[in-house]
């Protein structure tokens, strides 16, 4: 993003979404080098500002279980891995094969691809 750049996004840190504008207005990655606008509260802030540097996402998908009442587990990351890995970790979760049974909450993959994000089971497959 060059200096007087505007981006313009949504808010997704609560219920309001409140539309916000963002300028960079210095050379640095600071939060003094970004103008952000349209929040209603710290929220939008802190949300803009990771935007900009650092996006984060929630990875869902699903991993295949061999030996369940279904083939199937949903997964989520937790917390979020950073969104420019997501295929990347897309890839791992798509060779992953577990066995039954899983539970919910049951760590499937540990640490993700250096991202201290963990890989977990969403519902049980007994």
């Amino acid at each position: 993003m060059n200096i007087g750049e505007e981006v313009k996004m949504t808010c997704i840190g609560c219920p309001k979404g409140c539309q916000l504008s963002v300028t960079k207005i210095g050379k640095g990655l600071s939060k003094e080098d970004f103008k952000i606008e349209g929040n209603s509260c710290k929220i939008g802030l802190e949300y803009a500002y990771k935007e900009m540097t650092t996006p984060m996402r929630v990875l869902t998908s699903t991993i295949r279980v061999k030996g369940g009442e279904r083939v199937l587990v949903p997964v989520k990351s937790e917390p979020e891995v950073p969104k420019t890995m997501q295929l990347a970790c897309m890839e791992v979760i798509k060779r992953t094969v577990v066995n039954a049974p899983v539970h919910a909450g049951d760590i499937l993959i540990k640490d993700i691809l250096g991202t201290g994000a963990n890989i977990i089971a969403g519902e049980d497959v007994l």
